[in-house]
């Protein structure tokens, strides 16, 4: 099964949006606390709307704590970054993946990409910092699932 890892997400209106999409497609999440917002909030709510009771997610304490976890279940982690080696389109996805989404504020620290068994990139006109990151998640996992089937 696909997965989606969100990295201590700061905005509760995208953290809602991707629940939502992941509800919608099948694929699990992973959120890395601490989130920068209580997980209850209610713009959390309104942009989940009822599509929450309908995605499977995991809240892990610490990016060590996932990190423990990722390893003994053998998961691999495709990490989003704009300092990505690869376009996501290049990128050679498998079933037991999770991609990856950074801090909208900060992206996620060296010790992450690190570890990251790749890391891929939403290619972008010059000149243009990112794309939002329910966005690209969409994008990132439309492609992983039309690879896997």
């Amino acid at each position: 099964m696909l997965r989606l890892a969100l990295y201590q997400p700061d905005i509760p209106q995208n953290t809602g949006t991707m629940l939502r999409m992941a509800a919608c497609l099948g694929v699990a999440v992973e959120i890395i606390e601490p989130a920068g917002f209580d997980l209850s909030d209610r713009n959390l709510r309104r942009s989940g709307l009822d599509y929450l009771d309908h995605v499977a997610i995991t809240r892990h304490r610490s990016w060590d704590a996932f990190q423990a976890w990722r390893r003994e279940a053998r998961i691999r982690l495709v990490l989003a970054t704009t300092a990505g080696s690869a376009p996501y389109t290049q990128h050679a996805f498998r079933d037991n993946d999770c991609v990856m989404m950074g801090r909208e504020s900060s992206g996620v620290p060296v010790a992450v990409h690190v570890a990251a068994d790749a890391r891929v990139v939403v290619p972008i006109r010059p000149g243009l910092r990112s794309l939002n990151v329910a966005v690209c998640a969409a994008m990132i996992l439309g492609e992983a699932i039309r690879q896997v089937g």
